[in-house]
């Protein structure tokens, strides 16, 4: 198996050591290569060594100013950061050169929502769930962006698509609630999706709350 390939999967399962010795010998043996660059980069950003990582992607891009990766994983750096500025003008520039996978456009909408531009997030969400139907988070996500936008209706189509596939998705209900409220539906409906989130987590304290509200209204 691929050195890289093999130190991926052993990252993927938390065996870092090994991972980092893997990498090591790829960067020996390929040192012009900044896929091996990249790699260990991710090993030292899962363990917690921020500027030894930023050194090693640093060095990738300047091997290899046009491997989408790179970018990838110094967008993923920033964003553990919360730096979501720097870390949407990563992912932009992984695009820019050719990626084209639900992860990288769900972390470049989750960087606009995150920084409360919802409408600018939309498009990236959208994509996301476009590559990726399965994708439970990128399209709660992205409904979560609809409703903050106001697009209400599509919000709820969007939500309900994720109560579908995982009918204990509580924040989805929730959610889904907000946005019946924000459209005047019918309370009992509103209440009903308010305690179908409670069951599922009776902690929920949005949900809790909502409902306190919704009932309090109603007197």
């Amino acid at each position: 198996m691929d050195k890289n390939k093999q130190g991926i999967e052993l990252l993927q399962a938390g065996n870092m050591e090994k991972a980092i010795q893997l990498f090591t010998e790829v960067i020996e043996e390929n040192p012009k290569d900044p896929i091996g660059y990249v790699n260990f980069a991710n090993v030292l950003i899962s363990v917690g060594e921020i500027e030894r990582a930023e050194s090693f992607l640093n060095k990738a891009i300047e091997l290899d100013d046009q491997v989408a990766a790179s970018y990838y994983s110094y967008g993923n750096f920033y964003f553990n950061q919360e730096k979501y500025e720097q870390a949407a003008g990563m992912f932009e520039k992984a695009l820019t050169n050719g990626m084209d996978s639900n992860d990288v456009y769900y972390m470049l909408g989750m960087c606009f929502s995150y920084l409360g531009k919802y409408p600018l997030s939309l498009p990236y969400l959208q994509r996301s769930v476009e590559l990726n139907e399965e994708d439970i988070e990128a399209r709660f996500q992205y409904g979560l962006s609809l409703a903050q936008s106001a697009s209400y209706k599509e919000a709820i189509a969007q939500l309900e698509k994720v109560i579908e596939a995982d009918p204990h998705h509580a924040d989805a209900f929730y959610n889904v609630a907000v946005a019946y409220a924000m459209t005047g539906a019918d309370r009992d409906q509103v209440l009903s999706l308010l305690d179908q989130a409670i069951t599922i987590q009776p902690d929920h304290l949005l949900a809790v709350n909502a409902k306190k509200t919704v009932m309090e209204n109603q007197e």
